[in-house]
């Protein structure tokens, strides 16, 4: 099962890159490079969102490998540590950003490329976050300006952080941080090497192209709906029913709908709150960045100590 994962994903990898290249060809031909903030938005409560919904059956799973039966105690706990991020990142905005950029360049590393990899070392772990660091490194490195705006959005004021942003601009830090990206591709794509492998490059390659020409949020909405999540879902089908994909999907349509629609509902009213304090743009940009955040963390949280438990 794990070839016809990898073939699937590399097909998927590899149409991916075809569309991200006709897609800016045709963007750039009629100048339609930057896209609503809106459309963003319904991209991810839709699609980017879905990956993550059937977050509760492995709560489950988790409760049964602990031996756990009160399973509001997940619901509650998942509840409540979202709240927590989401009232860090209000207290300490510029902190809880650094952490979640952090924390997400792993996640992105990890998850876009661990069924290629056997080995759980802690070297590949670090292959992991710097190969997800691209995510950020990317868009920072051809946008500068314009990802710094958003920063600002997300409450994001404090001087020191962006004097040193700028420092590690001026320095030529970001791209030091690519090639370490870059380096981290080639170490993945050697190890016990298959064709599959050129998966990575795919991966890598759609991502430095929609960074330059895309703004940063319409970059990071293709990657995170079309790559990232998109992968997460097919590793969900296969696992819902490994013999018939097809099955699988539906199955996966069916458990992660309420899920979905329940966190689209929950976004949407705190957009309406927002947007009674700051402009709708603003207010889209801090649902989609800090929302995912809130949502991120425990996401994480709970496929570590599953991965932990089941050994």
């Amino acid at each position: 099962m794990n070839n016809k994962i990898k073939k699937i994903n590399f097909n998927h990898s590899f149409v991916f890159f075809l569309l991200c290249n006709v897609f800016t060809l045709i963007a750039f031909k009629f100048n339609i490079l930057t896209v609503s903030p809106i459309i963003c938005l319904f991209l991810i409560l839709s699609i980017g969102i879905s990956h993550g919904s059937l977050d509760n059956l492995k709560g489950k799973k988790l409760f049964q490998i602990l031996g756990f039966n009160n399973f509001l105690f997940f619901y509650l706990s998942y509840i409540l540590i979202a709240l927590l991020i989401i009232i860090l990142w209000i207290i300490i905005p510029y902190i809880s950003l650094i952490i979640f950029l952090i924390v997400a360049s792993y996640h992105f590393g990890k998850e876009d490329t661990q069924f290629l990899i056997s080995e759980n070392s802690n070297f590949n772990q670090l292959l992991f976050f710097l190969k997800g660091s691209l995510i950020i490194f990317a868009p920072l490195y051809f946008h500068f300006d314009e990802t710094i705006s958003i920063f600002k959005l997300l409450l994001i004021d404090n001087e020191s952080f962006y004097n040193f942003l700028n420092f590690v601009e001026a320095n030529n830090v970001l791209l030091y941080g690519i090639i370490l990206s870059t380096l981290s591709n080639i170490l993945f794509f050697t190890q016990k090497f298959e064709l599959k492998n050129f998966t990575i490059f795919l991966d890598y390659f759609s991502i430095i192209i929609i960074n330059f020409y895309f703004s940063p949020l319409v970059a990071f909405t293709i990657y995170f709906c079309f790559l990232h999540s998109i992968r997460h879902i097919i590793s969900l089908m296969s696992e819902l029913d490994n013999n018939d994909l097809k099955n699988g999907f539906k199955i996966f349509t069916k458990k992660a709908l309420p899920l979905t629609i329940l966190t689209t509902i929950f976004c949407l009213i705190g957009l309406y709150f927002l947007s009674n304090t700051y402009n709708f743009n603003s207010s889209i940009l801090k649902i989609i960045f800090i929302g995912l955040a809130s949502l991120t963390f425990p996401h994480i949280l709970l496929e570590y100590l599953i991965e932990k438990n089941e050994k």
